[in-house]
């Protein structure tokens, strides 16, 4: 549906003027930086090793506690997404507590209780800390890690990455990841589902013997609390939690390469490209440089509407709804990112844009009421952030982690202020890399990929999976000869049946069990000729979502609400989707065809049709060439898959179709289906 972007600004200016004449020609001066009170914390440490960080906060009667390992990451290899799954799995039961106890425990006391690879994090009322601590304890120290449990997390994130294909941004973020850090470091290592098949309950046991060591970790405790009781409850809980070595590791700190490089992963039928260029960098936290490369990145299009990125390619452009930038720090390794989505067609001028404002900030000194007005903004979200109390906590952990000066963030806004326009003209030819960046885009093949070839130092495209796997690009095998799209389409209709069989039908009804994210719904489609439709939605007997055409308007009625069409995109598209078999009609409805080729469709090879729409819409249609059935289809909003055809009153009927729609795939099996049965016209009529 429409998605409706709404941008409210209101800025409110009260200004009391008493005796003097204010004299608004003249830029006030910038003031001294404000001298920050930052909230107290204590810490200590237990006799195992476990450092503690006490934040005191009496104001709410809610306790929370951060458990953080301070460990180096693990290459995973073959079996990319064990570290995480043992995250996950430390909380699916213990020696002493299955994972339903662990669910209700939490429940009924109102808490909230995650783990991940590097540690854990709880909340709860302080009346309940104490079965808070003992059910983090037993986890943290009496894992079982059920096999079971891991069998299902696999089926679940597997579910999950089948969505991937479908979505262009995580195929970009998966490239990007890929190549700027490379296959030998554990920043690029992907997550697949090949990964994921080689994982043992063995690996998982073994990382959490190697790693989960009180020598290693902190704890931050924010909340009614003080270190008195901290100290107890501390030594009560987790004083018997043995140290041990730590596995150390070092990796090849990833480089910049010599020249520009262009990864390319393909999103068919893609009508907009996600657009990165980004490239590893050394930035550790609490670096002499920071607080300055973070002004410089600000200015570039970190954060602020005022950012360049933004005000050229939205503002200037009107490429985007969005663009921004990132420079981030880390122990090992780093990464600058320049990030947008646009159209296919100003993909190749998008690029050229990003470049040139790198360009631009690196050899141009910074306006300085640009470089005041960044200054101001980060000072105002600094200032905000210290209103809360995981604020301090967090700094409290950099500080003693890190081990930065005790004041680090006491004199932040003090050297924020110091920053000058040189200051971020240096650490942009510093830290910036536009000759020797990557640029990534996840988008339509056909239509873009070659516009990028300027960009690349070698004169090349290098294409990936969604995975960030490099893939051979694949040309298009030819079409038989003398074939066209005509005759695909032909083969389509005599392989459900023909085209008197097809033309006699009046209505079809089908029911269908749809399961998406874990659900079940039953799925409900009518349809009656010429182009009525109506098809409905429910979960547990209650409707979520009906949709009716009735040949002049098209209503959609869900728990948001009710809206209706009779123009527009929406309105030709639910117009087109209400025709029963509109391979029968599409010169009457002016729909164009072009025979591309042909690929493998799931190990087949299939026909590849380029289908045109009087709306500008455009699908990729295959068509086994085997079978002469449509197996897939692609546009820009969605995949659909058929599969399992049955002959149905002498019709073949898909009974297996799944649905992607950016993140979301929705399996459908068909129950039932009804041909000619007499549907009345009231059925498509909502009133």
């Amino acid at each position: 549906m429409r998605k409706v972007f709404t941008s409210i600004v209101v800025s409110l200016f009260i200004v009391f003027t008493l005796g003097a004449q204010v004299d608004r020609s003249q830029r006030p001066e910038p003031g001294p930086a404000p001298v920050i009170q930052l909230g107290e914390f204590e810490s200590f440490q237990l006799d195992n090793g476990l450092t503690v960080i006490v934040v005191e906060n009496r104001q709410v009667p809610v306790v929370s506690f951060q458990l953080t390992l301070d460990i180096d990451p693990v290459f995973e290899g073959e079996s990319t997404g064990f570290v995480s799954m043992a995250g996950s799995l430390m909380r699916e039961g213990t020696t002493n507590r299955s994972k339903q106890e662990i669910d209700e425990t939490i429940d009924f006391i109102g808490g909230s209780l995650s783990t991940f690879s590097t540690g854990m994090f709880a909340s709860s009322l302080t009346r309940h800390q104490e079965t808070l601590l003992d059910l983090m304890a037993d986890i943290l120290l009496n894992p079982s890690f059920p096999e079971e449990e891991m069998e299902r997390l696999i089926t679940q994130n597997k579910s999950g990455l089948a969505t991937i294909q479908n979505d262009a941004s995580a195929m970009a973020n998966n490239v990007a990841r890929a190549v700027a850090f490379g296959p030998d470091h554990p920043y690029g290592e992907i997550t697949t589902e090949e990964s994921l098949d080689n994982i043992t309950i063995e690996q998982i046991r073994q990382y959490y013997e190697d790693h989960f060591k009180p020598n290693v970790a902190y704890m931050v405790i924010v909340g009614d609390m003080d270190v008195e009781e901290a100290r107890q409850v501390m030594e009560e809980h987790f004083g018997s939690w043995e140290p041990g070595e730590v596995p150390s590791r070092t990796f090849p700190t990833p480089q910049p390469p010599e020249g520009r490089r262009v990864a390319f992963a393909n999103r068919s039928g893609a009508v907009q490209s996600v657009v990165m260029v980004t490239h590893p960098l050394v930035l550790t936290p609490g670096h002499e440089d920071a607080i300055k490369v973070s002004v410089m990145n600000s200015i570039l299009g970190g954060g602020a509407f005022s950012g360049r990125l933004m005000q050229n390619l939205r503002e200037d452009k009107g490429y985007t709804y969005g663009a921004r930038s990132n420079i981030g720090t880390d122990r090992l390794v780093s990464r600058f990112t320049a990030r947008t989505e646009v159209r296919n067609e100003v993909t190749d001028s998008t690029v050229t844009e990003i470049l040139g404002e790198m360009h631009r900030i690196i050899n141009e000194p910074v306006e300085e009421a640009d470089l005041q007005l960044t200054k101001n903004f980060m000072t105002g979200s600094f200032a905000r952030s210290l209103e809360s109390p995981r604020t301090i906590a967090n700094f409290a952990l950099n500080v003693i982690r890190y081990d930065l000066p005790e004041d680090y963030y006491a004199t932040y806004l003090e050297r924020l202020n110091a920053v000058t326009a040189e200051d971020v003209q240096e650490m942009a030819a510093r830290y910036l890399n536009p000759d020797n960046a990557i640029i990534v885009v996840a988008g339509n093949q056909g239509e873009v990929a070659e516009t990028l070839i300027p960009f690349s130092a070698s004169g090349e495209v290098e294409f990936f999976d969604a995975f960030g796997r490099p893939v051979e690009e694949v040309a298009l095998m030819p079409a038989p000869e003398g074939y066209t799209a005509e005759t695909v389409i032909e083969r389509y209709i005599e392989a459900l049946g023909g085209r008197s069989v097809l033309e006699s039908v009046e209505d079809i009804s089908q029911e269908m069990t749809a399961s998406t994210m874990g659900m079940q719904l039953q799925v409900s489609l009518h349809q009656k000729a010429p182009n009525f439709s109506m098809q409905k939605m429910e979960m547990g007997g209650m409707t979520l979502q009906q949709q009716v055409f009735d040949g002049e308007k098209a209503v959609i009625v869900s728990q948001m609400g009710r809206q209706e069409f009779t123009e527009g995109d929406e309105f030709e598209q639910f117009k087109m989707q209400s025709v029963m078999h509109m391979e029968l009609a599409y010169e009457e409805y002016g729909i164009t065809k072009e025979l591309l080729g042909m690929k493998l469709v799931n190990g087949q090879e299939a026909y590849k049709l380029e289908v045109h729409y009087p709306s500008g819409r455009t699908t990729y249609d295959y068509y086994c060439r085997e079978t002469g059935f449509k197996v897939q289809s692609v546009s820009d909003e969605s995949k659909s898959i058929y599969a399992d055809y049955r002959e149905v009153d002498g019709m073949m009927v898909p009974h297996q179709m799944t649905q992607q729609a950016g993140p979301q795939t929705i399996e459908m099996t068909l129950d039932e289906i009804r041909i000619n049965s007499g549907l009345d016209a009231g059925l498509f009529v909502i009133e």
